[in-house]
């Protein structure tokens, strides 16, 4: 079984605007975009403040514990079910955490981590 790895790291401003300048002009010519191969910010900085100590918890608990809803997870950190729905939304925008409803109940939402480690990357 292959592990599935997922880069994240840092890359400056111009990396980031060629990045999406290449991905428009894929667009624009009705080629497929380019592969997403990380999560990247601008500064460590910013990455500190996304990933923090806290969320990094909230994914390995997921990928650990499997709990069966947001409340579950709350629950077992012991945190306010609002601020923990919060933390997955924002993980699951950059493509960290998969969050897949079942009905409209809070209960009824499958929680996943698609990898297996996370490789931090920062050019020197």
């Amino acid at each position: 079984m292959k592990i599935k790895r997922l880069k994240v790291g840092v890359r400056s401003l111009d990396e980031g605007l060629q990045e999406f300048s290449t991905a428009l002009k894929a667009i624009q010519s009705g080629k497929p975009l380019p592969r997403r191969t990380g999560v990247y910010f601008v500064s460590v900085g910013a990455m500190r403040q996304v990933l923090t100590p806290t969320r990094l918890t909230l994914l390995h608990l997921i990928r650990t514990r499997h709990p069966h809803s947001i409340a579950a997870l709350a629950k077992l950190v012991r945190r306010d079910f609002k601020n923990v729905h919060a933390d997955l939304k924002l993980l699951a925008d950059l493509g960290l955490v998969q969050l897949e409803p079942g009905s409209h109940s809070r209960d009824s939402i499958t929680l996943t981590v698609p990898y297996e480690r996370i490789q931090f990357e920062i050019a020197v």
